[in-house]
């Protein structure tokens, strides 16, 4: 008995997405999509769950009564396409290769046969999913700490709760683009170069909106709700310049390599885990071993104070802004190759991660931002086995409220006397 399955690449207006149709999914937001025909013995297989993963990007869909799914892709790079055998009839395996590799074809398309016969079905172990969604985290919780690092300072030297933070992620990745594709300068140019620009939003926003109102005394809740104000802005400027589609990075995508049992990562990956850990090395060290650093710390542990010890905490705030906004950037750049893809909106979609690594790690303390983006980025990607993974996100609210409840300092913050 043989099961076919042809996956065929093609531009997605081609079928409109149905609200609340399990079998079309990301459609409207991918420019390609992958469809599946699932049919045994010329019978359409109703039910089955089929998910598609390939360079950081996941997503998943449910055959309807015609045996169809589609799934929209962010890239025309190699996918791999897997059958949940355990949603295929009783009784019914897959006998051969599971998953395939799917490929953009110069026909548009490249077909793809899963056999399938009775017998045991053969699924990967809990333990290989979970080392392998695990891997996944670390690197996520890397990227995310870049941007929760940068929101953690920005806090503790200043107390503002910066809710336009997400734009300055964006902004990274826009940039990252703009020079690479836009001017078409290699990448490994484009990337310095957008993480400067990113650097200099920090620098110009600091100077021409929070400085001036700083000085002017302008209490901490205007200035959150100035910075929603903002947030809401600079999306919709994104979205009038590049639209509401999806953008590639050079170089997006690409298959996993195995590297140590089934530990599999491509290689966008293990570079973007190179770049983080480099850079996080690096901040600890400006924080821990510079005077610039030690300034820093003493202006987020009491601006007062550290004003009165003859520090210029103007001088550190203003440095504080290039470095959240350089971070965030960065971090935007490498959240465009984990998802992958660049979006108006993309920031604003782990605001909330961001948000949940500070407030875990404690207000304030880079280092605790750290440690709550690995703890946040693991606990996203480890859910997914056991929650669908369109709702995986949910998961870092119900650690907010957590530590909130429990520990509201965060893990390595310090109570607050209050009156």
């Amino acid at each position: 008995m043989t099961l076919f399955v042809f996956n065929i690449l093609s531009p997605s207006p081609a079928l409109a997405q149905t609200p609340d149709d399990p079998s079309q999914v990301n459609l409207e937001e991918h420019d390609q999509s992958i469809t599946v025909n699932l049919r045994n013995d010329n019978e359409p297989v109703e039910g089955a769950r089929v998910v598609v993963s390939g360079g950081g990007y996941e997503a998943e869909a449910t055959t309807n009564d015609r045996g169809q799914a589609r799934i929209g892709v962010p890239t025309t790079d190699p996918y791999e396409v897997l059958v949940d055998e355990e949603t295929l009839p009783e009784g019914i395996a897959v006998t051969g290769e599971n998953p395939l590799t799917v490929n953009y074809g110069s026909q548009f398309f490249q077909p793809g046969n899963f056999f399938l016969g009775e017998g045991e079905r053969e699924t990967a172990s809990f333990a290989s999913q979970f080392t392998e969604r695990l891997m996944n985290g670390v690197n996520f919780g890397l990227m995310l700490a870049l941007a929760s690092i940068g929101l953690s300072l920005i806090f503790g030297t200043t107390g503002l709760t910066n809710f336009a933070h997400a734009e300055m992620v964006t902004f990274g990745a826009v940039m990252a683009y703009f020079v690479g594709v836009t001017i078409a300068l290699p990448i490994w140019v484009a990337i310095p170069l957008a993480v400067l620009l990113s650097g200099a939003l920090g620098w110009a926003v600091d100077a021409s909106i929070w400085r001036p109102l700083r000085r002017r005394g302008i209490g901490l809740v205007q200035l959150m709700i100035l910075t929603i104000g903002l947030s809401l802005a600079g999306r919709y400027v994104f979205q009038m310049f590049i639209g509401g589609g999806t953008l590639q990075l050079p170089g997006a995508g690409g298959i996993r390599h195995q590297i140590i049992g089934p530990i599999r990562l491509s290689t966008i990956d293990m570079v973007s885990m190179g770049i983080s850990l480099t850079v996080l090395i690096l901040v600890a060290l400006w924080l821990l071993r510079t005077r610039t650093g030690k300034a820093t710390r003493a202006v987020a542990d009491n601006r007062s104070l550290a004003s009165a010890s003859g520090i210029d905490v103007e001088a550190v705030t203003r440095l504080v802004w290039v470095a959240g906004g350089a971070l965030a950037g960065l971090s935007g750049i490498l959240w465009a190759y984990f998802r992958p893809g660049i979006k108006w909106d993309m920031g604003v979609q782990i605001l909330l991660l961001i948000f949940a690594a500070v407030v875990l790690g404690g207000l304030g303390t880079a280092f605790g931002a750290l440690i709550g983006a690995l703890a946040i980025g693991i606990l996203v990607e480890v859910s997914t086995l056991w929650i669908p993974s369109d709702i995986k996100y949910v998961g870092a609210l119900g650690v907010l409220i957590l530590i909130l409840l429990v520990r509201p300092q965060g893990l390595l913050g310090r109570r607050a006397r209050i009156g």
